[in-house]
This record gives structure tokens, C-alpha cells and sequence, in this order.
């Protein structure tokens, strides 16, 4: 699953075949706020994102919950706030909140029977049974992998669906974690983070279910627009960018304005035909 900076990466993503989408509050707070990862999006904030994600594709969206923003009642809420959104599936982790990205030092978590009651709030509070819900521990860092591997054992013994343990250092410890945790786990590609950045296939060989590239698109756009205003502040035109630039055209294709002008004409010669040869006042 890539991840997407905003409502149009989810469109790209879609375009390009894949068959599911994720953000998480890294980009999330880097899109609608220009901000680093710490917990400073609101539990409305986040969902009305996701809203919009869902209404501009159709692609399965998994979606960042972070703490659950609060106890479990907290959570509850999050969950309905969420399936209304129209996201398929979300994750609990077990940090302290505020929370840190995963690959940041300084990572708390909370006890585990805390956490899991967290994990039950959420299984119990969804309405649509095939919402998938992800345990997420970042416990690795902080207690180590015997205690992660440990945490994730019990979220799988307490219902959820897919397994996280957060930023392994190494693909022997990825082996692990898949071996000793009885259920399907998620894989985190984060480039330059902590854990090693490997193909899909090798994860899948390891023994993952699922890999999220969750900050590939948000540093790509990062990139791509510093350069832009860099060459424009420097020229006073876009003319030596024009190669990496879609164009007018492109783009209004890209976002669907075609599609859009064929039903509303549709729909105007629809009304054409049922008022056609009426009287008019």
C-alpha cells in the first residue's frame, strides 16, 4: 500500500493499479499542517481528511488512529467517526500521548492491558464486521523485541485482525516477529528510518502480509516543490521546470474534469427530454 499525501496522491495511487491506499499522521500533519508528526491533529480532523480521501477514490483506505485519542470510550468513537468516513480499516498503537512517528527516539508506551483494552473498544465498537483492525506496538524501541513480539501475541489472542510491531532494526528480527506472532503482520517501509527499506517480494518472503510505504509520496512532493520554487525564485519562470510538469490538459484529466462534463451534459440532456414540448408559463 502507498501512502498519500492528500485527496489527489489518492487518485494517482489509484491510476496506477494499485488496490489499496494508506495515510498516516505523518503525512497527514505534514499536508494539512505543515508539521511534524506529534500529535496536534484532532480526532475530527483527522476523520473529515479521511472523508475526503474515501470521496475521491475507491480504493480500500487503511487509516492512522493513532493512541485512539483518548481511553476507550475515546476509541469507540474514533471507530464510528472512522467507518463513517469510509476508511476500511484502521490501526491502536501503544504509545503515550502525545504520540512520536515510529522512527523518532524518544517513544513511550503505556502498559499493556491498557493498550489492549483499547484494542477490544475498537473490535467492539466497529459496525461493519470486514473493517479491518490493526494492533500497532512500539514497544520495540523502548522495551525491546522480546516484550513487542510478546504484546502483539496477545492483541492477536484479543481479536485484531493484522499485527504491527514497529521499527525492527534488522531482517533478523523481522523474521522473528513474523515467525513467533500467530497472525498476518504489516511491514513499515519508512526510507532512512530505522528499519531496513526492502522490496515487497523479500517481505513476503519473510513472512509479512502487507507493506505500507507511508512517507515515499509526502517526501517526493517535498522534493519536487522545493525545486520548483527554488528554480522559479531564481529564474522568474517555469519555463526550465516545464520537463516535470504535467500539463493543463494532463492534469484536468488527471482530477476527472472530463468524466465530470460528460454527466453534467448527461444530465442536462436528461432534463432536455422530460421537458421537452411542455407548455411553459
Amino acid at each position: 500500500m502507498p501512502g498519500v499525501h492528500d485527496a489527489l496522491g489518492a487518485r494517482l495511487a489509484e491510476a496506477a493499479g494499485f488496490d489499496a491506499i494508506t495515510q498516516g499522521g505523518y503525512s497527514a500533519t505534514a499536508s494539512l499542517l505543515g508539521a511534524p508528526d506529534s500529535s496536534q491533529l484532532s480526532l475530527t480532523e483527522m476523520s473529515q481528511m479521511y472523508s475526503r480521501l474515501a470521496d475521491a477514490t475507491s480504493l480500500p483506505i487503511l487509516a492512522d488512529a493513532d493512541t485512539g485519542f483518548g481511553n476507550v470510550t475515546n476509541v469507540a468513537r474514533t471507530v464510528r467517526l472512522y467507518e463513517k468516513a469510509g476508511v476500511a480499516g484502521l490501526f491502536i498503537e501503544d504509545q503515550v500521548f502525545p504520540k512520536r512517528c515510529g522512527h523518532m527516539a524518544g517513544k513511550a508506551v503505556v502498559p499493556t492491558a491498557e493498550w489492549l483494552a483499547k484494542i477490544r473498544a475498537a473490535l467492539d465498537a466497529r459496525v461493519d464486521p470486514d473493517l479491518v483492525v490493526m494492533a500497532r506496538t512500539d514497544a520495540l524501541a523502548v522495551l525491546g523485541l522480546d516484550e513487542a513480539i510478546e504484546r502483539a501475541q496477545l492483541a492477536r489472542e484479543a481479536g485484531a485482525d493484522l499485527l504491527f510491531v514497529e521499527a525492527p532494526t534488522s531482517a533478523d528480527q523481522m523474521r522473528r516477529i513474523c515467525r513467533e506472532i500467530p497472525g498476518p503482520c504489516l511491514a513499515n517501509n519508512v526510507e532512512q528510518g530505522r528499519s531496513p527499506v526492502l522490496p515487497a517480494s523479500e517481505l513476503e518472503a519473510i513472512g509479512y502480509a502487507a507493506v505500507v510505504f507511508p512517507v515515499a509520496a509526502t517526501y517526493a512532493v517535498a522534493h519536487a516543490l522545493r525545486s520548483l520554487f527554488a528554480t522559479l525564485r531564481r529564474t522568474g519562470t517555469t519555463a526550465d521546470a516545464a520537463s516535470s510538469l504535467v500539463t493543463f490538459d494532463e492534469f484536468n484529466e488527471l482530477v476527472g474534469l472530463s468524466a465530470q462534463r460528460r454527466r453534467e451534459a448527461a444530465l442536462q440532456d436528461e432534463a432536455d427530454r422530460l421537458t421537452a414540448g411542455r407548455a411553459r408559463p
